[in-house]
C-alpha cells in the first residue's frame, strides 16, 4: 500500500473494513479486531493511528535513533498475537508505510475473510466476534449460528422443528416424490411408524433419543402448512405501477405453502407449489412486446422469459438463509425492472462475480437435491450463467445484476431503456 492510498483510508475514518489502533494495545485487543474482520469479509487494522484519525506513529521501534527505523519487534508481536491469541490462527499480511508525516510511520495489518470461524483465545476461553459497522462486538448465539452455517459447518435445513409429526406433511406429495420421482416403494398412507422410518432415513425427520420431529427441509418441501411453524418461509410479492416502492400497488400477495407442486397419478399438475404461484404472479403483472417475423407473423415476447423468472424464484427459495427468521423473500415488480431479494449473505465463499461463472455452493443441500429431482433446477448447476444471464442478454437485451448487501442477496432483472 502506498502513502497516498493509506492517507486516504485514514481520512475516510473507521468503517466495516478499517480499524485504527495505537500499537501499545494488549494482544487480545488486536486479536479482537482481526477476528471480527475475518468472520465478516476481511479488513485492515492500521497501527499508529488514534480512533479520531490522528496519526501518532509507532511505539514498538527496534532502534529509534537509527536513520531508517526498523520494526522487527512490532512484526513479531503482531504475528505472535495471531498465533497465540486467535483460534484457528491467522497469518495476516503485514507492512510498514513510512513517513506519512514527519518522522511518523504506520503499520498495516490485513486479513481476508476466513474459511473457518475464528475466535479470540484468552484466559483459557473462546470469544467469537463480528464486525458491525465500525465496531467489533461479541456475536450473539443467532449470529454465531449463521456464521457457522455460512462456512458450511451448520445446516439449518436439518434442524428439527419442535411439535411436528408426519401428520403435518402432505402424504400425497410425499408418495408422488418417493414412488414416481425416486422410483421406490412407500408405506401405506396411514402407517405413521413406517413413514417415520423412511423420513428419518432420508433426513426429512430428526430423531433424538425417544423424540422425533420433522426437519426444516421436510416442512418447506412437503408441509401442509409450512408457515404455521416457519412463518418466515414465504414470498411477499408486490407489483408497483412506478419505479419505486409505494403504498399503491397493482397487486400484492403473500405466497405460501410447500415448495414443490402436487401432481396426479398421470403426472398432471393438480396443486401449485410456491414456485408456480410466484411465476403466475409475475406473469399476471408483467407484459410483453411484439415483433414481426419473416412472413409478417407477429410474435409476442414476454418482458421476462418464463425460464428466467422460474430459475430466479427457484434459486431464492432453495438457497435463502432459513436461520434469518425475521424476514421473507421479497418479489417486487416495477415498471422498469424486477427484484427478488433473498435473506442472508451468499454461502461458502461464493460472490456475485463467481456466480456469474457458474460456481456452485449449496447452503441447503437436501432442499437443493429434492428440487433437482423434480427438475426445478438444472442438473449441471449452470442456471445462473446459462439461463438467467444468457436468456436475458439474448432475448431482453439487458444484463442481470447480482448484488450482495448486508444480510440479503438481490437479483435484479431490468427492461431496456426506452
Amino acid at each position: 500500500m502506498n502513502k497516498a492510498d493509506l492517507l486516504e483510508i485514514i481520512a475516510n475514518g473507521e468503517n466495516s473494513g478499517v480499524e485504527f489502533k495505537r500499537d501499545v494495545e494488549r494482544g487480545e485487543a488486536l486479536a479482537k479486531e482481526l477476528v471480527a474482520f475475518s468472520n465478516l469479509s476481511g479488513g485492515v487494522v492500521i497501527l499508529g493511528v488514534e480512533d479520531t484519525g490522528e496519526l501518532v506513529g509507532l511505539a514498538r521501534v527496534d532502534d529509534d535513533s537509527a536513520e531508517h527505523k526498523t520494526y522487527r519487534k512490532l512484526e513479531e508481536w503482531v504475528m505472535g498475537t495471531c498465533r497465540d491469541k486467535i483460534r484457528p490462527e491467522i497469518i495476516p499480511y503485514f507492512e510498514i508505510v513510512r513517513n506519512l508525516d514527519t518522522g511518523l510511520d504506520a503499520a498495516v495489518i490485513r486479513v481476508e475473510a476466513g474459511w473457518s470461524i475464528h475466535s479470540v483465545w484468552h484466559n483459557q476461553g473462546h470469544k467469537y466476534l463480528v464486525r458491525v459497522g465500525s465496531l467489533s462486538r461479541e456475536a450473539s448465539p443467532e449470529e454465531l449460528e449463521r456464521l457457522f452455517q455460512r462456512r458450511g459447518n451448520v445446516r439449518a435445513e436439518l434442524r428439527p422443528v419442535s411439535g411436528t409429526s408426519v401428520a403435518d406433511l402432505d402424504i400425497d406429495r410425499l408418495q408422488y416424490y418417493f414412488t414416481v420421482v425416486r422410483g421406490q416403494n412407500t408405506p401405506e398412507k396411514d402407517d405413521a411408524l413406517a413413514w417415520e422410518t423412511l423420513l428419518n432415513n432420508t433426513e426429512l425427520m430428526v430423531s433424538e433419543k425417544d423424540q422425533r420431529a420433522l426437519s426444516v427441509a421436510a416442512l418447506l418441501l412437503f408441509g401442509l402448512q409450512p408457515q404455521r411453524f416457519l412463518p418466515h418461509a414465504k414470498i411477499e410479492a408486490a407489483a408497483y405501477p412506478g419505479t419505486e416502492k409505494s403504498y399503491e400497488t397493482t397487486e400484492r400477495m403473500s405466497i405460501h405453502g410447500p415448495m414443490v407442486a402436487q401432481f396426479g397419478a398421470d403426472g398432471e399438475l393438480v396443486g401449485r407449489g410456491m414456485v408456480e404461484q410466484a411465476v403466475d404472479f409475475i406473469i399476471r403483472n408483467t407484459g410483453s412486446t411484439s415483433s414481426i417475423a419473416e412472413g409478417g407473423r407477429r410474435i409476442d415476447h414476454p418482458d421476462y422469459p418464463i425460464k428466467v423468472i422460474r430459475e430466479a424464484i427457484v434459486n431464492a427459495v432453495v438457497h435463502r438463509d432459513y436461520l434469518l427468521s425475521g424476514t421473507d423473500i421479497e418479489l417486487s415488480i416495477y415498471s422498469d425492472r424486477m427484484e427478488i431479494v433473498s435473506p442472508g449473505r451468499l454461502p461458502n465463499g461464493i460472490t456475485p462475480a463467481r456466480m456469474r461463472h457458474g460456481t456452485r455452493a449449496a447452503r441447503n443441500q437436501l432442499i437443493k437435491d429434492v428440487m433437482r429431482d423434480y427438475q426445478y433446477l438444472e442438473h449441471m448447476g449452470m442456471g445462473v450463467p446459462q439461463i438467467i444471464i444468457k436468456i436475458m442478454n439474448d432475448v431482453v437485451g439487458t444484463d442481470p445484476e447480482f448484488i450482495e448487501e448486508d444480510e440479503r442477496f438481490v437479483v435484479r432483472l431490468s427492461q431496456p431503456n426506452l
